[in-house]
């Protein structure tokens, strides 16, 4: 779908809000109706739909460029020098596309609240949250947009098959995490989707670890949890390795991991509700009496952001459909011992789902 289908239909979605125009900070939204990536940070930028169709921007002056040569012909960015902030060109432009006090202004998470609360003061603007209006033109990827998936998926995929020499006990996280990155971009990576989580034993007892020195030991697990961008779209997926032969109640735990993860792809099908992915997969574990460590959703959607929708979690009656992409995650994890997860992306089919990453789920012991 062009940019200009894209901002048509973001028009017709908030006619149907009954709002008077749509501010979308830098976020996912912008960069799927646009194809403009811009850094969040403390100076404002935004961009401004109307139901009418028109369109105009209120950007800082350093990033004026970047935004007329994004913006459909002829529609109008207004420009702020640091010194005056954004106030003076934000009322401007106000006054010269009709909105006023009591104007209804739907706001998406680009925008800060401190930013939303003074565009609110000054302008007299009622705001409406418009976090998740434009989720459903997203939701649904195209055959372009399953193909850029695809190629993320297949970078990470072989990323990982190189790094896999490079680890041996004595190898600190921190180490193994750098060689990821810098081989992420040997691959043809534009970014990483996320920053990497690298965890050796009973760090990866903390699904989001944050990173560390941990060493790795001659007898260890680690888990490795990553992704990268190509052309603007994200691959995720985690792995979790053995360095050297692991005891027989971790394989155990590892093939319950695997048995869910694969369940959960299986129940993967157009016009099953989300929630019943997580309840396929999250059922084999608590059948093997891990219930109690795996508390956590079991995916997330992927798309232009690392996270979107549909959340695979139970209490989702959302209908999966064919095009839909997320992650399926199960883990055990049991503080001070030891964390397991197994991480594949999939794209929903006519008759099931594709898995975007393809590297061996099956138990990986490193000698």
């Amino acid at each position: 779908m062009h940019h200009s289908e894209r901002l048509a239909k973001a028009v017709e979605k908030i006619k149907a809000a009954d709002w008077d125009a749509m501010l979308l900070g830098p976020s996912p939204d912008l960069e799927y109706l646009l194809g403009l990536s811009v850094h969040r940070c403390e100076r404002f930028n935004g961009l401004f739909l109307l139901p009418g169709g028109d369109v105009f921007a209120v950007v800082s002056r350093l990033y004026l460029e970047e935004f007329k040569r994004a913006m459909p012909d002829g529609a109008p960015v207004y420009d702020w020098p640091d010194e005056e902030w954004f106030y003076g060109a934000l009322e401007q432009a106000f006054e010269d596309f009709g909105l006023n006090k009591g104007s209804r202004l739907g706001v998406n998470d680009g925008i800060s609240a401190v930013d939303a609360v003074e565009i609110a003061k000054r302008c007299g603007t009622i705001l409406e949250n418009g976090w998740r209006l434009l989720e459903d033109l997203r939701i649904i990827k195209s055959p372009g947009e399953q193909q850029k998936l695809k190629r993320a998926g297949e970078i990470a995929d072989r990323t990982l098959e190189a790094l896999l020499p490079f680890i041996e006990p004595g190898k600190t996280e921190k180490q193994i995490k750098r060689k990821l990155l810098e081989i992420l971009d040997d691959m043809g990576a534009s970014d990483v989707s996320f920053q990497p989580i690298v965890a050796r034993g009973e760090n990866a007892a903390m699904p989001h670890y944050p990173g560390g020195d941990g060493v790795i030991g001659e007898k260890d697990s680690l888990l490795i949890d990553f992704g990268c961008r190509f052309d603007g779209y994200c691959s995720d997926m985690t792995r979790t390795l053995f360095i050297g032969e692991p005891d027989e109640d971790v394989k155990e735990m590892y093939e319950v991991v695997l048995h869910a993860q694969e369940e959960g792809e299986r129940a993967v099908q157009p016009g099953v509700a989300a929630e019943d992915i997580d309840i396929a997969a999250r059922r084999v574990i608590e059948e093997a009496g891990y219930g109690g460590y795996f508390d956590n959703r079991l995916g997330h959607g992927i798309g232009i952001a690392i996270h979107e929708a549909p959340n695979i979690i139970r209490g989702n009656r959302m209908a999966l459909a064919e095009g839909m992409a997320f992650s399926v995650e199960p883990g055990i994890y049991i503080p001070g011992k030891i964390g397991i997860r197994i991480e594949n992306c999939v794209v929903v089919t006519d008759d099931g789902c594709e898995a975007l990453t393809r590297f061996p789920k099956e138990i990986i012991i490193l000698e």
